[in-house]
C-alpha cells in the first residue's frame, strides 16, 4: 500500500494528528437558551474525540446579527464561551484536537433573528430564491431581500470575526476555521451571483476575495497562521450562490491563502446527490495545484474512496459528516473495516439525546445493527 493513507499521522499546522479522518462542522440545532451549547454537547463531542484526530465544531455565529437558524450556538457572550469551555475540556480529556468554525450567515438569516427585527445584511440587495428560511420558532418562510452593507460597515464584520476568534481562544479551542462556504456571508462576497458591488469589495476577483482575506488576516493576528483553517465550497450552489468562473476565483483565493500560510483549507466536493451541493461538477482536483498545503476534502466519501483521494495526492485528510453523526467511533470502525451504524435524518436537526449521543459504539452495538449496517468500504 502507498505510504499515505487514512491512518498515517498528519501534521496540521502546529498539531500532529494520529490519523486523517476529520469530523467536519455539523450543524445540529440543539443549543439552549441564549444560544449556549447544551448540556449534552460535551458528551457528544467527547464521544467522537477518542482516536486522536481533528474535530471542527459546528458553525457558530460570531454576532447576534449572524444567526440564521434556530438553536445554533454563538460565541459572542460570556455564557456561550463558558458552554464551549465544557466542550473543549471534554475533548481534550480524550486526547482530541478541536477547532471552532466561525460563522456569519449574511442574507441567509431572517429578520426574526435580527436584533430589533432588522433586515439581514449581504454584499448586495439580492434575495435567495428557490429555498426557504426558518424562523426561531422553526416556521418555514420565504427569504427576504437583504440590505447591502455600506462600505463603512464592513470593518465591523471583520471585528465580529476577530472577537469570535478571541473568544474561541478563551473557550479553550485549539484553533479556528473560517466559514467561507455553503452560501453564507463570506461566500456571498466571493461569488459574482450574489455580489454586484462596485466598490473595493465587488467587481474583480481580487475585490470579491478581499473580505475573506481580511478576515483571515485578522484571525491570524490572534491565533497565528498555523491555527487558522478555511472552509470553501467552490462549486456549491446552496443558498443560491455560484460564480461565472469558479476556477479563476477560487484559484486566486487559494493562492492568497497559501501566501498567508493558514493551517489547512477544507473544500466541499459538489455532488448531485448532496442536499447542499446540487448538480455541479467535481473539479476539486483542478484547484489542488493552487493549494500545496494541507487539504481536507468532504463530500460522500467511503473509506476506500477517501484512501484513494489521499494516495493520489488529491487530499491530505477527509472529512466524514453524516457517518460521524451516526458513528461516534468512526475512525476505529474505518480502521478495521467494521460495519457502520445507519444515520437517522429525522434527528439531524433539533431535539435532544436521540440521534445525538445515543448512537452505539462497537462494544455496545447490537448484532442486529451490525448485520443490517452498510459496510464502510
Amino acid at each position: 500500500m502507498h505510504p499515505l493513507s487514512l491512518f498515517t499521522p498528519l501534521e496540521v499546522g502546529r498539531y500532529k494528528l494520529a490519523h486523517r479522518v476529520v469530523m467536519p462542522p455539523l450543524t445540529r440545532m440543539r443549543a439552549g437558551a441564549g444560544n449556549v451549547p447544551n448540556q449534552l454537547a460535551p458528551e457528544y463531542y467527547a464521544q467522537r474525540a477518542t482516536e486522536g484526530g481533528l474535530i471542527i465544531a459546528e458553525a457558530t455565529q460570531v454576532t447576534p446579527y449572524g444567526q440564521g437558524y434556530p438553536a445554533t450556538p454563538g460565541n459572542h457572550s460570556r455564557e456561550q464561551v463558558a458552554g464551549w469551555r465544557k466542550v473543549t475540556d471534554a475533548v481534550h480529556a480524550k486526547g482530541g484536537v478541536i477547532f471552532l468554525q466561525l460563522w456569519h450567515t449574511g442574507r441567509s438569516s431572517h429578520s426574526s433573528f435580527q436584533p430589533n427585527g432588522g433586515t439581514p445584511v449581504a454584499p448586495s440587495a439580492i434575495a435567495i430564491t428557490g429555498q426557504t428560511a426558518l424562523t426561531p420558532e422553526w416556521r418555514s418562510v420565504g427569504y427576504e431581500t437583504p440590505r447591502a452593507l455600506g462600505l463603512e460597515e464592513i470593518p465591523a464584520i471583520i471585528e465580529a470575526f476577530w472577537n469570535g476568534a478571541r473568544d474561541a481562544m478563551a473557550a479553550g479551542f485549539d484553533g479556528v476555521e473560517i466559514h467561507g462556504a455553503n452560501g453564507y456571508l463570506l461566500q456571498q462576497f466571493l461569488d459574482d451571483r450574489s455580489n454586484r458591488r462596485t466598490d473595493i469589495y465587488g467587481g474583480s476577483v481580487e475585490n470579491r476575495a478581499r473580505l475573506l482575506i481580511e478576515v483571515a488576516q485578522a484571525l491570524i493576528e490572534i491565533w497565528g497562521a498555523d491555527r487558522v483553517g478555511v472552509r470553501l465550497s467552490p462549486f456549491g450552489t446552496y443558498n443560491d450562490v455560484g460564480d461565472s468562473d469558479p476556477l479563476g476565483l477560487y484559484g486566486y483565493v487559494l493562492t492568497r491563502l497559501n501566501k498567508l500560510g493558514v493551517a489547512y483549507v477544507s473544500l466541499i466536493e459538489a455532488r448531485a446527490s448532496a442536499g447542499m451541493e446540487i448538480d455541479t461538477p467535481k473539479e476539486i482536483g483542478q484547484l489542488r495545484p493552487f493549494w500545496p498545503g494541507t487539504l481536507i476534502v468532504a463530500g460522500g466519501f467511503t473509506a476506500q474512496s477517501a484512501d484513494e483521494a489521499i494516495q493520489s495526492g488529491l487530499a491530505d485528510a477527509v472529512a466524514f459528516g453524516r457517518l460521524f453523526i451516526a458513528n461516534p467511533d468512526l475512525p476505529a470502525r474505518l480502521r478495521i473495516g467494521a460495519p457502520l451504524n445507519r444515520y437517522d435524518r429525522a434527528t439531524f436537526y433539533g431535539g435532544g439525546a436521540a440521534g445525538y449521543v445515543d448512537y452505539p459504539v462497537l462494544e455496545t452495538a447490537s448484532h442486529t445493527e451490525e448485520r443490517n449496517a452498510p459496510r464502510c468500504a
